[in-house]
């Protein structure tokens, strides 16, 4: 059995583009609005919105699902 490396910590986000959908960024504490609000993050991971057409901007609530691509 041969031992896993450690994993490093790093003081900036984890992110990951998801082809037609979301931005899901890992171990960010807060995100910034275009309007420039603010919000706390709370989860491990968190989507947000890259086709701009969420109620819940910045994050993602999967509307993106039902928009045709061009």
């Amino acid at each position: 059995m041969t031992a896993r490396p450690e994993v490093e910590e790093f003081d900036h986000p984890d992110v990951v583009v998801v082809p037609h959908g979301p931005m899901l960024l890992r171990g960010a504490t807060s995100v910034q609005g275009v309007d420039g609000t603010v919000h706390d993050v709370r989860r491990p991971v968190v989507a947000l919105c890259r086709c701009d057409k969420s109620s819940r901007l910045p994050f993602c609530d999967g509307t993106h699902k039902v928009i045709p691509r061009r």
